[in-house]
């Protein structure tokens, strides 16, 4: 147990939900929401695949979920117990935001798919290590306290940036196309999952390699449905998608009961 106590000695429960079959359901369709929410408002609203695209529209459309973001997260962190309201409405903002940025530093600013990875991969790996090194934990249920949050919505947030950069990187750079990237990436997770199964690695370091992948493979499916036929996409509305997710998690959350974490993850 990494929990803290409160005033009377009993345990605070984390402020994040328990890992289960339903978190990793939910998380999978909230990144995949958040690249074709991220994409509807950049690349149709703002136009930006378009011929006629809105002046630095990824830098807006980043703005924008940004302050999304920030909001959400400042009522997560007020919030005096776990809510899972708030907390999925948090992630959703940070795979849209996630999604934004990552088009913008690797299209915008040039630094392409490749450099962006790398970049966020330190990013990433950095705040994990200051995370760990000023609470001496990474695990999920050690998220009880202000501070802790602050390191895990970091954490949230550079790994979501993180996945979209990779996907795209898997997808188009690599060349496999968004069905080989959902090959790619499932086939990393179900070893994920195995690795989980067999007790022999950290349950801490395989919930956040968990956590990180499942960004990618909602990149690639996000992309594949939204993508062109002539891309190896379905075409399918952006928008219609993204309120079709919505849909799917707005149910899940709420016929389905989720209790906070109680043990290292």
């Amino acid at each position: 147990m990494t929990n803290t106590l409160d005033a009377s000695g009993r345990p605070v429960l984390a402020k994040v939900p328990e890992v289960t079959l339903l978190f990793w359901m939910i998380k999978i369709a909230a990144t995949t929401l958040g690249e074709t929410g991220g994409d509807a408002v950049t690349m149709s609203w703002l136009g930006e695949t378009t011929a006629h695209p809105v002046a630095n529209g990824y830098l807006i459309g980043t703005g924008i979920f940004a302050a999304v973001f920030l909001f959400a997260v400042g009522l997560q962190i007020q919030a005096r117990r776990f809510n899972p309201w708030l907390y999925w409405f948090a992630i959703l903002a940070s795979t849209t935001v996630g999604t934004t940025l990552a088009d913008f530093a690797d299209r915008s600013l040039g630094i392409g798919y490749s450099g962006g990875s790398a970049v966020l991969l330190v990013l990433l790996l950095g705040v994990l290590w200051a995370w760990k090194h000023a609470l001496g934990t990474v695990a999920v249920s050690s998220v009880n306290t202000p501070r802790a949050e602050v390191f895990y919505w970091l954490t949230i947030m550079c790994s979501q940036t993180l996945g979209t950069a990779i996907g795209d990187w898997v997808a188009d750079t690599r060349g496999f196309g968004y069905a080989g990237g959902m090959l790619v990436f499932g086939g990393a997770l179900a070893l994920v999952a195995m690795l989980q199964l067999s007790g022999k690695l950290s349950s801490t370091l395989l919930f956040w390699a968990a956590f990180i992948l499942t960004r990618p493979l909602g990149a690639v499916l996000g992309d594949f449905l939204d993508k062109p036929l002539t891309q190896g996409g379905l075409d399918l509305s952006r928008s219609a998608a993204t309120l079709v997710l919505l849909a799917f998690i707005v149910a899940c959350v709420a016929l389905f009961p989720q209790k906070p974490a109680h043990k290292a993850h």
